[in-house]
């Protein structure tokens, strides 16, 4: 997972959106709880929001560089796919440029 520590090189911003008490955003929140704390540690620069909303599908938000942005909808995921999502995410911004 060295991947991890590698966020801030190619992304500007990480939102992550979901429902506080919806059950398809349940694997979102469990993914925020085991992880961010993990990622800021990693990434101490980069801004990584996290955004609760009523009745809001899971979403993954990745903002590279001049403003590109890219989004994940994250329902039906579990913990590791939601990782590999965001992994896939950081990998796509040393492209976007």
């Amino acid at each position: 997972m060295a991947w991890r520590g590698q966020l801030s090189r190619n992304l500007k911003e990480l939102r992550i959106l979901f429902s506080p008490n919806s059950p398809s955003s349940s694997s979102t929140r469990a993914f925020i709880e085991n992880n961010y704390k993990d990622l800021k540690t990693k990434n101490p620069r980069l801004p990584i929001l996290i955004r609760e909303a009523t009745a809001i599908e899971p979403q993954l938000w990745a903002r590279y560089d001049m403003g590109v942005e890219r989004g994940i909808r994250l329902e039906g995921l579990n913990e590791e796919q939601i990782s590999k999502a965001l992994e896939d995410l950081s990998k796509g911004g040393a492209t976007a440029v």
